[in-house]
This record gives structure tokens, C-alpha cells and sequence, in this order.
């Protein structure tokens, strides 16, 4: 039997209860204290939790997508209170055996910048889009210890000598660093995708899984729980990070939240220190710098599974090298040094309809957000509403456009069941703490994260050829160079991945059947591609590292790419051996390390 499955689901009120409870923000505790959770927070960041409500209902589109054993030793879907929250995240895991890889690297970067003149929401594969509607996060990953995620076993920092695999009762407690870059256009953050109108901003936030070894005992109530801090110039959060204290306050930037323009140069560097991981990013371009620790001092946290009270904890890298086997064991990714890009999270709309206000305590509240988009890429009607008593919705859609096989929620089933939340065009009001602030975005749009977990029917703006290929109607694309460990070497090795195939309803996970790349039903899915160094990485102030070539992600660019490594065949084959509902190339020489790319 899957103990998952045996779960009571979640109370259909339980993922609304944010809408009217206030957020009223919370004093962090002494260092030595064990942590009360507060009514809200980010105990369980999916929004599933039947105790604790999330701070807030955009929340699961930082989670980790986590898998799942049977006692048989098969992996599958893993279920937060019945309900499946995997997303779509194609990725490149860099590998070496050099000893420190895995606790000390650096990234030289490009951020994108969006085309002139406002987004179009015709789904032609030459509409004029925004980096914030393909990939709402780009991403570097690391595992860290937490001896108190799963498997809820002793970790030592720093080193190999930490088991990984999900079927090893005694791996190491695992957590997931992710490093995100937040593109611009699309606020307010805490439920939305943006940190401001026009500028980045980023965030060192970490995921851990209250289960034990085989999820033989969960705790429903703090699944997955999240870490969050922006970086910032000073180093200090703007709210508290801890999963038990985490308030308006956290997701909210402040004047000395690090801002960085489109087209910037940054040199980002992850490492392990004596207090805990620290992330520094200096922008290259504008001289500006910040940073963040994941430390107790700062006001990260461990979660005990019993009672889903805190720890102040210091969270350290897990392994000294980034070998091929060392790897967060419950996470769908297999990684590892990972970059990446979050997909599935926006859909353009002519307009959006059925009110889906948003707080009304004394926090937050935006209450101008709705449940349905109209019209752009959902033709003439979108799915939902839903009804948040009964769990019925209305035009639930699954993969390849056919009808979802239950019109209820609550079922768990792998559906796009409503396409909230959704956000008008032009300008609206929104409440921080008291503070009234007139937020706008160029074009009405939804982020479908409440009632399951990004676009499961394949037909937003990721899943068209909208990415970056030189046209003037779309971004230029991420730029990377690198990474390069703390001795500046490279990674020798690579694989490319992606856990997309585990949100495809028609993807068997435990045999590989109809798990795909492209999905089915997708006009387009976006790839990594390689180009030479050239003059135009001097201009933005990439240095030449070795003659490395350039990491880009999306599609073909004309005159710039010298290498598709395949395009959408490179992310490889499903690994059922592990888990069918992620593809993986196999481990081959890194291309970039080619002068020829």
C-alpha cells in the first residue's frame, strides 16, 4: 500500500483561509528557543496544509518537486494531503569529483531583457512575451543537511560520506538550496512573480520534507516546508525566513532588497561558510553588491516532524564534491550542481473573470484577482471557477485538451482545475501592512497555483515558441558561463534533465509509458543551447574563462548558437530505475568546455 495515498485530503477551506485571516507580522525568537509557529506561515508551502494556512496562495511555485517510494522500492508522484504539486523544472546538472565542488562554486550570468513594446496574447509563436510569462524563476540548486528532513537521519556537512539514494535507510537528512531570479512586470511578489516593475531581485530559500525513511510517517499538517530571504544589500532578511514565522514581511522587498536591471552582468557565487551557506551576488554592471546566510542568526530554521515547531539552525552544503550519485534523495531533479528553469506558471489572457479576492486581514490584500482567464491563450473560456466549499470546478482540462476525469479538486487528479490566481492588465490596489500601493502589469495573465500546481495542460506561454531566438518580439536569453569551483576549475561532466513528464497525466512514472519530451499537446518546449564566447560577453563584462563557451536556455538563436546539443532529444530518456517521470541524458563530457561548443 501507498502510505500517501492512505492520507485524508485536505479540507477544501483549508488552502483559502488566508483570504481572511490577518498576517499581522511576528518578533523572531532568541537564537536558543524552540520556535512556535505562527497561525500562517510557510509550514507546508503547496498551500495543503489542513492547520496552517500559507502566507500566501502563489507560495507552492517555490516548492521542491518531491517523489515518493512504495515498499516494493518504486517511486511515484508524491501526493501533500492528496494532491499532487510536482512542476515542470528542465535543468543541467554539472558533475565533478573534485573535492569542495559541491560546497563552493561560481556563476558569470547575463539577465534577460524583454522585447519593446507591450505583450501580445496570441498564441502564434510570434507573440510579443516577457521573460516573466516563459519561466517565472530561473535557478541555481545545491543540496544542504537537515538532519531533520527526509530521512530524517544525521548529516555531516561538507562531505561524501553522506548517503543520497531514496531507498538507503540510512542517507543523510536532505534539504534543497534553490538561488531564483525573479524577472520583472509582474507584482506584487507575495502573489504574484515580480519584485518590481522593471528591475530583478533574488532570493537564497531552501525546502526541506518532513517524512521518515520509506514515508512511513509524515506529518500532513508541514509537508514541505520553506526557508525565504531576499538577497540584500545588508545581508538582512526583510522578514523572518523560518518556516514557522514566515509573514507578509518576508516576501515583501524593502529598500535594501538587491535590484538588478535587465541585460546586468553578475557574478554569483555560492559557498559554504562557518555560520551557513552564503550566497553573494555582485553586479558586474551597476558595482552594486548583495548578499545572504542561511543561518540561525539570520532567522533560518530546521522543523521538528512531531509537533512542526522550529529550531534556529545554520544549513550547510552536504557534500564535498559534486559527484554523479550526490544528490537531494527525495527530490524529482537528480541534483546536485544544478541551473535551471522554472516553467508552467503563466498563461496570457484577453481578460480574467470570476473575483478571487486575496487577503482582507490587516497584512495584505489584493483584492482585484480572479479565477478564470478569458479569451489570449485559453480561446474562448479558461477553466474554473471553482466552488472552495464543495471542491467542483467548472472546464477542468488536462493534457493534449481533453476533459479532466473528475471536476472536483479535491481529487488530487492531474488537472488544471482552476487558473487562479489571476491578475488584470493595467492598474489595480493592493495593502501591504496598512500601505495602500497601485500595482500594474502590462497584460492580464494567470499564475494557476491554487488549485494544483502550474499549467497541466501544456498551453501557456512556455509551451509555445515565444523563447528567445533573436527576434525582436522576445527576450534575450539567461546567459551563463561556468560554474567553476573554489580552485576556478570547471565541472568536466554534465546530464540534462527535466521532471516536466511527471506533471503529464498521461505519463506512467513507474514504466516510462507516455512520458514525453516535448509533453503532448505542447507546440513547443524550450532547450539548452551553447554559443561561443564572443564580443558582446566582453561588452556586458563576462571575462573569458578558459575559452568556455556560453550556456543560453529557450530556442535557437540565429548567428549565436553553435550547438542545440540536440534540442528537446537532449533532456535523454525517462530513469525509471529512479523515477519514470523524470527524463535524463546520460553523463557526458560538459560542451561547454569546448572551444568549437
Amino acid at each position: 500500500m501507498r502510505p500517501l495515498r492512505q492520507m485524508r485530503l485536505v479540507r477544501v477551506l483549508a488552502i483559502l483561509a488566508f483570504l481572511t485571516l490577518g498576517l499581522a507580522p511576528t518578533m523572531a525568537r532568541s537564537a536558543s528557543s524552540s520556535i512556535t509557529p505562527n497561525a500562517v506561515n510557510a509550514l507546508d508551502c503547496n498551500g495543503y496544509s489542513p492547520v496552517y494556512p500559507s502566507v500566501s496562495n502563489a507560495l507552492k511555485r517555490l516548492c521542491t518537486d518531491p517523489i515518493a517510494v512504495d515498499e516494493d522500492g518504486s517511486a511515484y508522484r508524491f501526493l501533500d494531503n492528496g494532491h499532487y504539486v510536482g512542476h515542470d523544472e528542465p535543468s543541467v546538472k554539472f558533475i565533478s569529483t573534485a573535492p569542495g565542488s559541491a560546497n563552493h562554486m561560481t556563476y558569470l550570468m547575463q539577465l534577460a531583457k524583454d522585447p519593446a513594446g507591450t505583450p501580445t496574447t496570441s498564441p502564434t509563436g510570434t507573440t510579443t512575451s516577457d521573460y516573466a510569462e516563459l519561466s517565472i524563476a530561473p535557478w541555481f540548486g545545491l543540496p544542504l543537511c537537515d538532519p531533520n528532513s527526509y530521512p530524517l537521519n544525521p548529516c555531516t556537512p561538507d562531505s561524501d560520506s553522506n548517503g543520497s539514494a531514496i531507498s538507503d535507510p540510512n542517507a543523510a537528512g536532505s534539504a534543497f538550496l534553490e538561488v531564483q531570479f525573479y524577472p520583472p512586470g509582474y507584482g506584487p511578489f507575495l502573489d504574484n512573480v515580480s519584485c518590481d516593475p522593471t528591475r530583478y531581485c533574488a532570493s537564497l530559500h531552501i525546502n526541506s520534507l518532513e517524512c521518515t525513511f520509506g514515508f512511513a510517517t509524515c506529518n500532513n499538517n508541514c509537508f514541505e516546508t520553506t526557508n525565504f530571504a531576499f538577497i540584500q544589500t545588508d545581508g538582512i532578511p526583510t522578514g523572518p525566513p523560518s518556516p514557522q514565522l514566515s509573514n507578509v514581511n518576508t516576501f515583501t522587498p524593502d529598500s535594501k532588497t538587491l535590484f538588478m536591471n535587465p541585460g546586468d552582468a553578475l557574478n554569483v557565487t555560492i559557498g559554504d561558510t562557518s555560520q551557513g551557506v552564503r550566497v553573494d551576488i555582485l553586479d558586474m554592471t551597476t558595482g552594486q553588491r548583495g548578499f545572504m546566510v542561511a543561518s540561525a542568526a539570520n532567522g533560518y530554521a530546521t522543523t521538528h516532524i512531531a509537533d512542526c515547531s522550529g529550531m534556529p539552525f545554520d544549513f550547510h552544503a552536504e557534500y564535498s564534491s559534486a559527484s554523479q550519485q550526490n544528490q537531494v534523495p527525495w527530490a524529482a531533479l537528480e541534483g546536485g550542481v544544478l541551473m535551471e528553469d522554472e516553467l508552467g506558471h503563466f498563461e496570457p489572457c484577453n481578460s480574467v473573470t470570476n473575483p478571487f479576492p486575496i487577503g482582507g486581514g490587516p497584512s495584505f490584500s489584493d483584492p482585484s484577482v480572479y479565477q478564470t482567464c478569458v479569451g489570449g491563450f485559453e480561446g474562448s473560456s479558461g477553466e474554473g471557477p471553482c466552488s472552495f466549499t464543495t471542491g467542483v470546478c467548472q472546464n477542468p482540462t488536462t493534457q493534449n485538451g481533453e476533459a479532466c476525469p473528475t471536476n472536483n479538486f479535491a481529487s488530487g487528479a492531474l488537472c488544471e482545475f482552476s487558473d487562479a490566481p489571476c491578475m488584470p492588465a493595467g492598474s489595480r490596489t493592493v495593502t501591504t501592512n496598512g500601505v495602500a500601493q497601485s500595482v500594474s502589469q502590462p497584460i492580464a495573465g494567470c499564475l494557476q497555483t491554487v488549485t494544483q500546481n502550474g499549467d497541466l495542460d501544456f498551453d501557456g506561454s512556455p509551451y509555445i515558441a515565444d523563447w528567445p531566438d533573436g527576434s525582436a518580439t522576445h527576450p534575450t536569453p539567461f546567459n551563463y558561463v561556468g560554474p567553476f569551483d573554489a580552485a576556478n576549475r570547471p565541472y568536466p561532466q554534465i546530464q540534462v534533465e527535466t521532471d516536466g513528464p511527471a506533471s503529464e497525466i498521461l505519463c506512467n512514472v513507474n514504466t516510462g509509458a507516455g512520458c514525453t519530451v516535448p509533453p503532448t499537446g505542447a507546440a513547443f518546449y524550450p532547450y539548452w543551447t551553447l554559443a561561443r564566447f564572443s564580443s558582446s560577453q566582453s561588452r556586458i563584462g563576462i571575462p573569458d574563462r578558459s575559452g568556455q563557451c556560453v550556456w543560453s536556455f529557450g530556442n535557437t538563436i540565429a548567428g549565436q548558437t553553435t550547438n542545440t546539443m540536440g534540442g528537446t532529444s537532449e533532456y535523454g530518456q525517462p530513469n525509471v530505475a529512479r523515477f519514470g517521470g523524470t527524463a535524463i541524458s546520460p553523463v557526458q563530457d560538459n560542451p561547454a568546455l569546448s572551444k568549437s561548443c
